[in-house]
Order: C-alpha cells, then sequence, then structure tokens
C-alpha cells in the first residue's frame, strides 16, 4: 500500500514538474513557429514533437488520476466516475481541449479572438481538429480504461504525425492562397 502511494505522488510530482516545463515550451513553441514554418519538413517534425509532448503528458496526467483514485479515494461514492465512464470523460474533454486550441489558433492569427470569424475558422480547422481530437480521445478512453499498449501508443503518435503533416499542410495553402 505505502508503494502504491509513494508511487502515485511521484507521478503526481512528476506531472507537476512536466507540465510546468510544458509551459515554457509552448511558450517557446509559438513564438519560434512563424521562422520554423519556412522549412515544411522543420515544421512537421516540430509540430509531431510539440504533439508528442502534449499527448504524452495527457497520458501522464491521466494515468496519475487513476492511481490516484484507485489508492486514495476508494471508498468515495463520486471518485470513480470518470473511470467508470472513461468514453464520455474522454469525448468532453476532448471537445474541450479541441475548442480551445481552436480559440489559441485564432487569437496567433488576429491578435484578438474575432468573433465574426470564428465560424469560418472552426470550418477551416474542422479536419485537423477531427484527426488530433480523435487521438486526444483515444489516448484518454485508453488511458482510463487502463488499456493502453505499445502497439495503440505507436498508432496514437501516428495520428499526431499526420495532424501534424495536414497543419502544415494546410498552413502552406493558406499562404498560397493570401498571396494570390
Amino acid at each position: 500500500m505505502v508503494d502504491e502511494r509513494k508511487r502515485t505522488v511521484l507521478l503526481g510530482l512528476a506531472f507537476l514538474i512536466l507540465l510546468m516545463l510544458s509551459s515554457v515550451e509552448n511558450a517557446f513553441f509559438f513564438q519560434i513557429l512563424g521562422s520554423v514554418l519556412q522549412n515544411q519538413y522543420l515544421a512537421v517534425a516540430m509540430l509531431f514533437m510539440h504533439n508528442v509532448l502534449v499527448i504524452s503528458l495527457i497520458i501522464l496526467g491521466m494515468t496519475f488520476y487513476v492511481n490516484l483514485v484507485s489508492t486514495f479515494f476508494k471508498k468515495e461514492k463520486y471518485g470513480s466516475v470518470i473511470l467508470e465512464h472513461p468514453r464520455t470523460f474522454a469525448l468532453v474533454f476532448t471537445l474541450v481541449i479541441v475548442f480551445l486550441s481552436i480559440l489559441r489558433g485564432s487569437n496567433m492569427l488576429y491578435g484578438e479572438i474575432d468573433v465574426e470569424a470564428l465560424p469560418l475558422i472552426l470550418l477551416i480547422s474542422a479536419p485537423i481538429g477531427i484527426v488530433e481530437g480523435y487521438g486526444i480521445y483515444l489516448t484518454i478512453k485508453k488511458t482510463l480504461s487502463n488499456t493502453m499498449s505499445m502497439k495503440e501508443l505507436a498508432f496514437i503518435y501516428g495520428i499526431f504525425f499526420i495532424a501534424a503533416i495536414m497543419e502544415v499542410a494546410f498552413i502552406n495553402i493558406l499562404a498560397w492562397i493570401s498571396k494570390g
């Protein structure tokens, strides 16, 4: 029992430390993104690595949550609701993350969130959002249901590699359209 508690505490500490480091990475990533997009191969690699870091952080956070509930909150009536319904939680969490990602993207493009342009941004971002959303959904569902295997993890990372390629292609198409 003590080892499970120590493991849970260490997972929580690792999650907090990596969450703080990811904040620094995120700021750096968005600061250099404009210059990185000049080289398509570098852009795909950077976006893919950014997505891998995000997904790995989600996996670590969800693993911490599973261990926290199973170790510290066994007797709570509502403590394991998320673990009992991983699909529902994964869907809601995915929708929130994708929507916030789109809002952040529109904020980066226009300097502020343009409510009038938001429907167009949502429509344009939909294919990438669907692919990334599916990857996030699978990640959360597999982690919460404790069924993640190496093969499934490789599949999820493959989804995010495809999303990175789509995103760079989409940015290049938008740049080409705006020039013409």
